[in-house]
């Protein structure tokens, strides 16, 4: 199924969801129509799977970096920002299906993800609210600020090329002093 998923990913950021067949995808993934069947019922499922899995690792990735981080809303914030910088890099392809290609899925699926995505979005507010009740983020307006760091942070699997000038470290450093900025840390 690991090679059905890098197809799938892999036609899909490539060519869009539509123009995407699932002839396409088996014949990248090495496999039959039928083995990709067995496993699949179409192209909707394969791109809720792929979409999934993302998530997922995005989530991972978080609650690792959370877990190590010190226990105040500043840290926690860093750890947050650094870990969707790190995510939005290494997993560029699946960060941009899951923001683009996500309009794509049936309400079925869309309602599965968009439960995922709330999560995410609680994680995000309960770290900046609970840094504006400590008094370490002095922001007027944390649903905007909380957004805004979302929008820079994904933003990120757009623009960023590994074989460019910034590293990677350089970026989260940058990206964790410019969420600060945002939130208004003292």
């Amino acid at each position: 199924m690991a090679a059905i998923h890098a197809a799938a990913r892999e036609a899909f950021a490539e060519q869009g969801y539509h123009a995407t067949s699932v002839r396409d995808i088996a014949r990248r993934a090495g496999v039959s129509m039928a083995a990709l069947y067995y496993h699949y019922e179409g192209k909707q499922e394969l791109l809720f799977a792929v979409l999934r899995e993302s998530v997922e690792d995005y989530f991972v990735t978080c609650e690792h970096a959370l877990a190590a981080a010190p226990d105040d809303p500043a840290a926690h914030l860093d750890a947050l920002v650094g870990a969707t910088v790190r995510y939005r890099v290494r997993r560029r392809a699946e960060s941009t299906l899951n923001l683009i290609e996500v309009r794509n899925l049936e309400p079925r699926y869309r309602k599965l993800l968009d439960a995922r995505v709330d999560t995410a979005t609680r994680m995000w507010a309960g770290i900046i609210d609970d840094g504006v009740r400590a008094g370490v983020f002095a922001t007027a307006w944390p649903d905007d600020a909380r957004r805004a760091v979302i929008a820079m942070c994904n933003a990120i699997a757009d623009w960023y090329r590994p074989e460019g000038a910034v590293t990677v470290d350089e970026l989260v450093e940058r990206y964790v002093g410019l969420a600060r900025t945002i939130v208004a840390c003292s």
